[in-house]
């Protein structure tokens, strides 16, 4: 009888069945992601909160746990850790505030003049363009753009503005003071499967910590630098723009395209083309001396996606999300991409009794316990004949002598000596420079 295995896979090629297994996966798969993308953009409104409030919390846990050191308690080292970060970000959005009022109207003033003089030369230029030509191309793009804008009332998107900062407000508040004791209520779940998810979990916070902590410092020097740039180049409005290039940075690639060219068309309208292409040119150097050295650096411990990647992440939080989505994508999938692996591994190999880990400071491993004698043949004595040694002991092709039999004396034994120990009834108590069988010289 053949079996029914058997069967199939004579009338179905092997590859062809794997093939259809690992179809069939696929599928299982595309098909519980599908629903799980479709419940997060239903409940965005909570689940947009709630990883940036991860984000916040491993940004702000540093200087918590700085403060818990130095003796001070969890409410306030919480409370301290906040404050110091509505300082930080009120003292920016003032800046902003202040810079922008001083500096818009004669931002519009010299765009007005430039878009003027970009008219004037489509006009009498190589292209000679008529009014009217110029005037339907404008109206088409206005058209476009005012097609693409989703209608929604003033009070429902500052309803769901303020739910979303008051919840974000909430959940880094909470993660920051009893983070400890919400992972352990929440491993309580897993039983048996506790280690493994305590390893995923930890796992996926330091590469999440690693991540905002590096990307933060890496936006930093983007912004700094190039806000330096505009200030020099005398462009209204250099503080918002480097705040928002500061702000792009955190969204890979696709970022620094949009900060860069808002940049450069307020240059263009402040300062005319050769001062746009000099910032596009510093802007493009700035942009490979971070992909090609800060990132690596900083970043790259934490995260190491290749770009499309990146690119198709980015696309899949942008459709769920939109922009903060986008911005949200990238930490969230370098935190399953961490995590899975330590979910779905072999827990450590327990050491041996008696045998200590090798500490974190440690450069080598202590030395091995010494193996016990494997041979408790009494040694021969150096003023034996040569003869005896040759005398028909074999060797382990390895170097080590295994215990052999007492050889037969050469003489008959003597007499024995009174008050001496028998070496045939204890071999232990045996002298260790008298042979078996012969007495010791008096």
């Amino acid at each position: 009888m053949i079996s029914d295995r058997k069967r199939l896979t004579q009338l179905v090629p092997r590859t062809l069945l794997r093939m259809a297994v690992w179809s069939l996966c696929l599928i299982i798969i595309g098909w519980a992601v599908s629903y799980v993308a479709q419940g997060v953009a239903a409940l965005r409104i909570v689940a947009l909160p709630v990883a940036i409030a991860f984000l916040f919390t491993a940004l702000l846990f540093p200087i918590t746990r700085r403060l818990r050191t130095a003796g001070m308690r969890p409410i306030y080292a919480t409370w301290v850790s906040m404050l110091i970060a509505f300082t930080v970000l009120g003292g920016t959005g003032w800046i902003i505030g202040v810079r922008a009022n001083e500096e818009f109207p004669r931002l519009v003033r010299q765009v007005q003049e430039t878009a003027d003089e970009v008219q004037t030369w489509l006009q009498t230029g190589p292209l000679h363009l008529q009014p009217t030509q110029i005037s339907t191309w404008v109206s088409n793009i206005a058209a476009q753009v005012t097609k693409q804008q989703t209608v929604l009332t003033g009070a429902t998107v500052a309803l769901e503005v303020l739910a979303s900062i008051v919840l974000l407000l909430f959940v880094t508040f909470f993660l920051l003071k009893d983070g400890d004791r919400i992972w352990a209520w929440f491993l309580k779940a897993f039983g048996s499967a506790t280690p493994r998810v305590d390893r995923a979990g930890r796992a996926a916070w330091v590469t999440l910590s690693h991540y905002v902590q590096g990307t933060v410092a890496v936006a930093a020097v983007h912004g700094v630098i190039m806000g330096i740039v505009l200030a020099g180049m005398g462009v209204p409005l250099w503080a918002p723009l480097a705040v928002l290039i500061f702000l792009a940075s955190f969204i890979p690639i696709v970022g620094i395209f949009f900060a860069g060219a808002v940049a450069t068309l307020v240059t263009l309208g402040a300062q005319g083309p050769i001062y746009a292409l000099i910032f596009v040119g510093i802007l493009v150097v700035e942009q490979q001396l971070e992909n090609h050295v800060l990132q690596p650096l900083i970043v790259g411990r934490a995260l190491n996606f290749h770009p499309l990647a990146i690119i198709l992440v980015l696309a899949v939080g942008g459709i769920v999300g939109g922009i903060a989505g986008a911005a949200v994508a990238v930490p969230v999938a370098a935190v399953i991409y961490r995590a899975v692996p330590e979910l779905l591994s072999d827990p450590p190999v327990a050491l041996p009794p008696g045998a200590a880990p090798l500490l974190a400071g440690d450069s080598e491993a202590p030395p091995p316990a010494p193996a016990p004698p494997t041979d408790l043949v009494p040694q021969a004595d150096p003023a034996q004949p040569a003869g005896r040694a040759e005398s028909g002991e074999a060797t382990d092709p390895k170097g080590a002598v295994p215990p052999a039999e007492p050889a037969a004396p050469d003489t008959a034994p003597g007499p024995a000596v009174p008050g001496a120990p028998d070496p045939a009834a204890d071999p232990a108590q045996a002298a260790p420079g008298a042979p078996s069988g012969t007495s010791e010289p008096r």
